[in-house]
């Protein structure tokens, strides 16, 4: 399997983050190119990769729905044996991306997890939890949240009872893209580069 990467950040970076996209959106969206390129700027190497699904709608522009979680899972171990040395590696992403990489972590033995906007349950089914992995994990995980986020809400993340190793940076105001309403007195752009400074303390204290 070909695995086409866009890298960020210095090649000798002591640390690489691994980034996945959402469900929707490609490698290369405005969030993720920021959030990339912030990272790359704190001295990480940043890889980016696409399910197999995303890059198929690379080359014939047709939309199509994620893979099952069996691909899903099956292509980021894949991509984590490419990388090598994941013991090292901190590995997450947006929405459904960071989802699978909280899925995988503990088995490939990665350092760390971080999730850009997690999808706690679909929006208006509370109901349907995908929390349950969650509260075993062992691997240390940095969830970045908005609080307006319908994916899930802070009083309904705070009954989940997610393991000691998971913590969360509330974005404030955010949405499942992190923006903000103008009233609120923040923006996407702020609330970007607040997750960028969060998850830089949380990978250096994974060391």
């Amino acid at each position: 399997m070909t695995i086409d990467f866009i890298f960020d950040g210095p090649d000798d970076a002591k640390q690489t983050i691994l980034l996945e996209h959402g469900a929707g959106a490609a490698m290369d969206s405005p969030f993720m190119n920021e959030m990339a390129a912030g990272l790359a700027a704190c001295g990480y190497r940043v890889a980016r990769f696409e399910f197999p699904y995303m890059s198929k709608r690379r080359v014939d522009g047709k939309k199509r729905g994620p893979d099952r979680a069996p691909v899903l899972i099956e292509t980021f171990g894949q991509v984590v044996a490419q990388l090598g040395t994941p013991e090292k590696l901190v590995i997450g992403g947006k929405s459904m991306g960071g989802r699978v990489a909280s899925m995988v972590a503990d088995d490939l033995g990665v350092r760390g997890v971080v999730c850009l906007g997690y999808p706690f349950h679909p929006p208006g089914e509370p109901e349907n939890l995908r929390t349950a992995h969650l509260q075993t994990m062992k691997t240390p995980t940095l969830i970045c949240h908005g609080t307006r986020d319908p994916f899930g809400s802070p009083d309904e993340v705070a009954g989940y009872g997610l393991a000691d190793t998971v913590s969360l940076h509330w974005v404030s105001d955010g949405d499942h893209d992190f923006d903000a309403r103008k009233k609120s007195g923040h923006t996407q752009e702020g609330n970007i580069a607040e997750a960028i400074n969060a998850i830089d303390a949380f990978v250096k204290s994974t060391g």
